[in-house]
């Protein structure tokens, strides 16, 4: 990561916007349809508020001490829960966002591969077509061809193609949505359940989705890592100058997404988010081949994605073996790492096919990350007057996101119970 420092606030605001949208945006008009429209909007808009925040937190804590650089979140948490506390809050957040979002998105990517090559291909498909799990081969062999490239700074192009296509599918689905009719039954009604307490639990996990949708702040540190840094230049101005616009391209994402798709469906929005909606309702009324580019764009997406979150896997590795053998990685060994590190993803995914199902105990785990440890690492390392505003603020959001971390997490273990998992070991669908 911190082999080449070459990095500015173009580098940055690309890196940003690869992390900060993904298939999770997608999902948005789901939560929707269990909030309606005004607790639906207010809570996006007020998780988008909390992360921007914690956002510029993380930027300005980069440096907090004089002279020395955090490079990565863990180093941060270190300084300010100590050597053994942050290890143990930050070290398996950060390892599940990296390495869950790498296995994720390996799925996601295979998945949508596979649909891409249905509509492309229609009725002249062979009768043997590929399975999922070839699918799921086929894009590991990419990812793991571009993953070549050394550091974070020689994927800048990489970041700004997953940049690109993020905000051009993002586009595509809402106005592709709301450009057909509706559906005549369609409600803004939030979806009604048998009980109080499954209303309730509905409603978090709806809460836990838009929290979700707001991705890649394991990656800050990392990201600013690759920019110069001097007294009179610190890097957190052009990184802040970065942020700022990918986080004004995010919102131009999110919002239309969430908004246009629950326009457009109401709460006959399915469970698996906008391009399953598309598929559903409009599946023979748009053209062939504008749905086959939403696809396609998808697939470039996760491609580079998965480039930006496997990159702290591989500075581990490679860090562990230079420290092993006092010696740096040649290109074959670091090639090596990232080969294995690709087929153990799949490996994962193929698998454990269930582990979808822990998302949302998962990420109710991983939230602090976003909304919580950046404002208490604040009060800890920058130490503002006791009982000031600026004291008061950060403690109470911090408490406050580990609040809802709890209530994610319950929620997400209340849908296992509910819905059941079954166990299905290698027989992804």
């Amino acid at each position: 990561i911190t082999e080449s420092r070459n990095g500015n606030a173009h580098y940055a605001a690309f890196h940003n916007l690869n992390a900060g949208v993904g298939f999770q945006a997608l999902l948005l008009p789901v939560a929707f349809s269990f909030l309606g429209w005004g607790w639906g909007i207010l809570s996006l808009t007020v998780a988008y508020c909390w992360q921007l925040y914690t956002l510029w937190v993380l930027v300005q804590l980069h440096e907090a001490v004089p002279g020395r650089r955090y490079n990565r979140y863990v180093e941060l948490a270190q300084a300010a829960f100590g050597e053994k506390l942050g290890v143990w809050l930050a070290l398996f957040p950060t390892v599940y966002l990296s390495a869950g979002n790498a296995t994720a998105l390996i799925l996601v990517g295979g998945e949508t591969m596979k649909l891409f090559f249905q509509i492309v291909c229609g009725p002249l498909c062979s009768s043997n077509p590929l399975t999922t799990v070839e699918w799921y081969l086929v894009f590991t062999s990419l990812c793991i061809v571009l993953s070549q490239l050394p550091n974070l700074n020689s994927i800048a192009g990489l970041s700004l193609v997953g940049a690109v296509t993020a905000i051009t599918y993002s586009t595509m689905v809402w106005v592709l949505s709301v450009s057909q009719q509706r559906p005549p039954q369609i409600s803004y009604q939030p979806l009604s359940l048998p009980s109080a307490s499954a209303s309730l639990f509905a409603s978090l996990n709806a809460l836990g989705i838009i929290a979700f949708a707001f991705r890649g702040h394991n990656l800050i540190l990392e990201i600013q890592s690759t920019m110069p840094s001097t007294f009179k230049h610190p890097a957190h101005v052009p990184m802040w100058k970065g942020a700022k616009v990918a986080y004004f391209f995010i919102a131009m994402c999110l919002f239309p997404v969430a908004i246009g798709g629950y326009w457009a469906y109401g709460n006959l929005m399915p469970s698996g988010g906008m391009l399953a909606a598309i598929y559903a309702f409009h599946g023979h009324d748009i053209a062939r081949g504008l749905l086959a580019i939403a696809f396609l764009l998808v697939v470039f997406n996760c491609l580079s994605s998965f480039q930006i979150y496997s990159m702290p896997v591989f500075d581990s590795f490679e860090a562990s073996y230079t420290s092993r053998t006092n010696r740096p990685c040649s290109v074959w060994v670091r090639s090596g790492f990232r080969v294995f590190y690709g087929f153990i993803s799949l490996l994962i995914g193929v698998a454990f096919p269930f582990l979808s199902s822990l998302a949302g105990l998962l990420g109710g785990l991983t939230l602090p990350v976003t909304f919580a440890y950046p404002c208490f690492m604040w009060v800890l390392l920058k130490q503002p007057p006791k009982y000031s505003f600026n004291w008061y603020f950060n403690w109470i959001l911090g408490w406050l996101g580990i609040a809802f971390s709890v209530a994610f997490s319950i929620g997400g273990i209340w849908s296992i119970v509910t819905n059941g998992l079954k166990l299905k070991f290698f027989k992804p669908s």
